[in-house]
């Protein structure tokens, strides 16, 4: 069974930047596309960006300009870098893995367990 840990979360100012790392654990032959979701209290989970396994990429409106996803295939990581970051991005921050090989046989749809991103005005 593959699992995704997120890290890199925590308090920044207004303005600040964070890096948010993702690795998926387990003996993996293929990663498909890769995202980052969040949710805030109160409100559902939306799209933050997503990259695909050919490196096309794909932002919210929110955020386009200001945060990068990235991703290291032979470290089965994935990265977001927010920058220029404000209040309204304060959420819980999930990966997502659409698809991915492995030595058991293919899963989908994989989720890390999350990690919190305040920021303070």
């Amino acid at each position: 069974q593959v699992h995704l840990v997120e890290s890199g979360g925590g308090l920044v100012q207004a303005g600040g930047s964070l890096t948010l790392s993702c690795v998926a654990s387990g003996i993996i032959f293929t990663i498909g596309d890769m995202g980052w979701y969040r949710q805030a209290p109160g409100k559902q989970r939306e799209l933050v960006a997503t990259i695909s396994s050919g490196g096309d990429t794909n932002y919210a409106d929110s955020v386009k300009g200001r945060f990068t996803i990235s991703r290291d295939n032979g470290k089965k990581t994935e990265y977001l870098q927010m920058n220029s970051l404000k209040p309204e991005d304060s959420a819980v921050y999930y990966c997502q893995i659409d698809r991915l090989t492995t030595n058991r046989g293919p899963q989908y749809d994989i989720w890390g367990q999350g990690t919190q991103v305040t920021v303070s005005s």
